[in-house]
């Protein structure tokens, strides 16, 4: 670039920096949507959750699956464990057999995600008691008491294994009014507040009350933990709560006390401090053993996003059945940490994932027992809700600019390159950190902008053009203006090379016509006419090129491609003459005459663009085609037919139409001979007497081609005897002449016509 055009650009530069029509179109609505957008990602309304949901899903799903830490089993009360074992609940000395064979296996420690909040009612003194109330006495001679009661069985067995019982919490306060007083196993969870925390209430969900094993279990047992999940609105579980508030307590959930129960019985403490947002960050820290302390990031919530190993069954399932039995490997349970729960469809804990629409939920608690042995956390931590504010403002005021100053086009393709940027740098953020950035404001943000300011910028241009065609259309053809405005480098005058159709048209005897009207008259008539023509043209994606006084000149396939346009020429004359047979109608009654017209079709390759001088030019078609079309069209009324097409015509206009040769002709200024046809609308819609004239016809044209002129004039004086058409008269007038002065041998069939 030369210093001249350089410093053209940085005055151009800064004489748009200069002009408040610019900061009040372009900048004031960036800025304004910017704004909206940042208020709209602060209040995070649900429908934004919802989205944002979407979003990240789709991440999750393109994000490597983790590696399991191989510690993890679930064993599964399946169709098979009901079908083989009875339908759930089982009697409770069966859950103790079950508890006992996992401990014989010798597991680590059974989270159970059942709950047993009521009585056996298969207990033989249950039983007894029933029977009794009806004044039937029974005795169980010779039964145990250990057997006599289940419940009572299954707490001693809770008692010597490393079980770990469920429970659920409430969460409404119109709950808790009608729910039964109950006590839970104690937590085993303490909350260490740092200095900066210290008085303040736990921002925890807050349970209202509680589903709680029996008493005399939870006794026994001393280890339990809840196992709610809360499905977001999507009713999709994407994360679970570690830790719940009950009576101004923390509770851990099922996976860390069962984490907690396998690994020496040691505590949990939750660590609370303020985040600096007005929140609060809160971990829990684990004693692993050998393993180590775990630190497990919460959000605000005291939950913790899963991180799915994959889709149900990821995790290995033994059936509840095979363990019962003595049916599985010792080396498949001998130090796990396994979950108790169903993948029954009957029981209805089946939930969805974002990998998975039918997901066991006791799966979701091996999953998180998973991520806390494995130290891995999906995170979504405050300051990335904060880093996606920042986002959103570079993004929306970065595009604003953008397009202050640069081409819509650099500005859509930076535009798409930092919106892929912006995907990416989330997925590699959720793949390699493990932190989840959401993309979704900032990708609002850019996108929204981007079609708001590009669609004002069109709209400030549109009124430039109009300004300009209103400036220069006293000086220019309208159509050269507009086609400077829109394209100005389609300003030549050499045009392309296309093919397209042509029609002709033109009002027979006009002149002669128009002398008996006055000139209001004359305008008046062909206001009416050229009106419904126009617009048969233009409805069938023709463009109409000119008016020569009554006569019309349209072609198809430019500038716009035109599929089959050689069929769609043919049909807007066969329109046009209808439309001329109705408007005949009005014409008889206002002007006291009918008006005739001639239609001449043709197609082949012309030049097509503006052309003319240097000064004025109009978009219009050149070429030896168009002057042949205007040829056809004055030899309509030699022939009498109101339509003439070129057998390129009839060759490409497709199937269905009627056609009649009229004629071989070297027509003036044409060395070529053309066939030309006549067109009697759809083959459909032929009458029997016309189908058996054209036969006769062709069977006449036939044996004037041949030179046979005297039985030639014969089939032709008939024809004109029966149907009174003037192109037979001609065809017999030629016979008679051709047979008084026969041709020479070289005669060929082809007529010249010497005059335009």
């Amino acid at each position: 670039m030369s210093r001249k055009s350089k410093n053209s650009s940085g005055k151009d530069f800064f004489r748009r920096l200069r002009d408040p029509r610019l900061w009040l179109m372009q900048f004031l609505p960036g800025l304004a949507v910017t704004v909206a957008l940042s208020f709209v990602h602060w209040t995070s309304p649900s429908w934004l959750g919802f989205l944002d949901y979407k979003v990240y899903d789709v991440l999750l799903r393109q994000r490597p699956r983790p590696v399991q830490s191989g510690h993890v089993a679930v064993i599964d009360l399946d169709e098979k464990s009901l079908a083989e074992i009875g339908q759930w609940p089982w009697p409770r000395h069966q859950v103790a057999l079950l508890l006992g064979r996992l401990k014989q296996y010798g597991v680590l420690a059974v989270g159970m995600d059942v709950i047993f909040a009521e009585p056996d009612q298969t207990s033989p003194e249950t039983i007894r008691k029933k029977l009794a109330s009806l004044g039937v006495n029974m005795d169980f001679t010779g039964l145990p008491d250990d057997l006599r009661d289940n419940d009572r069985l299954l707490a001693r067995m809770l008692g010597a294994g490393p079980y770990v019982l469920g429970y659920f919490f409430t969460y409404q306060a119109s709950d808790s009014a009608t729910a039964q007083a109950c006590t839970l196993p104690p937590p085993r969870l303490a909350v260490r507040r740092s200095q900066d925390a210290a008085g303040a209430p736990l921002l925890l969900a807050q349970a209202y009350s509680a589903v709680c094993p029996l008493p005399e279990l939870a006794a026994s047992g001393g280890w339990a933990g809840f196992f709610n999940s809360f499905p977001d609105r999507d009713n999709i579980v994407r994360w679970v709560p570690l830790a719940v508030s009950y009576n101004q307590t923390a509770f851990p959930s099922l996976a860390v006390s069962t984490l907690m129960r396998a690994f020496g019985d040691q505590g949990a403490v939750l660590s609370v401090s303020p985040d600096g947002y007005g929140g609060q960050d809160m971990d829990i820290t684990l004693d692993m053993g050998e393993l180590g302390k775990r630190k497990v990031p919460l959000d605000r919530r005291g939950g913790l996003l899963l991180d799915y190993r994959g889709p149900a069954r990821t995790f290995p399932y033994i059936s509840a059945a095979d363990v019962m039995r003595g049916d599985v490997a010792a080396a498949d349970l001998r130090g796990k940490i396994v979950f108790l729960g169903t993948s029954a469809r009957g029981l209805q804990d089946i939930r969805a994932t974002p990998l998975d629409q039918e997901f066991p939920g006791v799966e979701a608690h091996a999953t998180i027992a998973d991520m806390i042995i494995s130290d891995k956390y999906l995170r979504h931590p405050i300051d990335a809700w904060y880093l996606e504010l920042t986002l959103l403002a570079a993004f929306g005021l970065g595009v604003t600019v953008l397009l202050m100053f640069t081409r819509s086009l650099w500005v859509g393709a930076l535009s798409l390159l930092a919106g892929g940027g912006m995907w990416y740098a989330s997925a590699l953020c959720m793949n390699r950190l493990d932190l989840y950035v959401s993309p979704l404001t900032p990708l609002m943000a850019l996108g929204v902008n981007f079609t708001l300011l590009t669609f004002l910028k069109f709209l400030n241009e549109e009124r430039q053009k109009r300004f300009i065609q209103g400036a220069f259309s006293h000086y220019l053809s309208p159509d050269v203006v507009s086609q400077i405005v829109d394209e100005p480098g389609k300003l030549t005058l050499t045009g392309e090379e296309k093919d397209v159709s042509i029609l002709f048209s033109d009002v027979r005897g006009f002149t002669s016509m128009s002398e008996k009207l006055s000139p209001t008259q004359v305008v008046a008539l062909l206001h009416e006419y050229l009106t419904p023509m126009t617009r048969l043209v233009t409805g069938s994606f023709g463009t109409l090129d000119k008016f020569i006084g009554d006569a019309i000149m349209a072609f198809w396939n430019a500038p716009l491609d035109v599929a089959d346009h050689p069929r769609k020429a043919v049909e807007t004359a066969l329109s046009m003459l209808r439309e001329l047979d109705t408007l005949n109608v009005g014409f008889r009654l206002r002007y006291g005459f009918e008006i005739q017209i001639g239609i001449g079709l043709h197609h082949g390759p012309v030049r097509v663009g503006n052309f003319g001088s240097e000064d004025l030019f109009d978009y219009t078609i050149i070429g030896d085609n168009v002057n042949l079309c205007s040829r056809l069209e004055g030899l309509t009324k030699y022939y009498h037919q109101r339509v003439l097409v070129t057998g390129a015509i009839r060759d490409s206009a497709g199937e269905g139409f009627l056609w009649q040769e009229v004629d071989r002709v070297r027509v003036k200024g044409k060395h070529e001979p053309v066939t030309i046809h006549t067109v009697h609308g759809l083959a459909a819609a032929v009458s029997t007497e016309l189908a058996q004239e054209l036969a006769r016809w062709d069977a006449g044209l036939a044996l004037y081609r041949q030179g046979n002129f005297h039985e030639a004039l014969a089939l032709f004086e008939a024809l004109k005897a029966d149907t009174g058409q003037d192109l037979y008269e001609l065809y017999a007038s030629r016979c008679r002449t051709l047979e008084a002065a026969p041709p020479g041998p070289d005669w060929d069939g082809v007529f010249e016509h010497t005059t335009k």
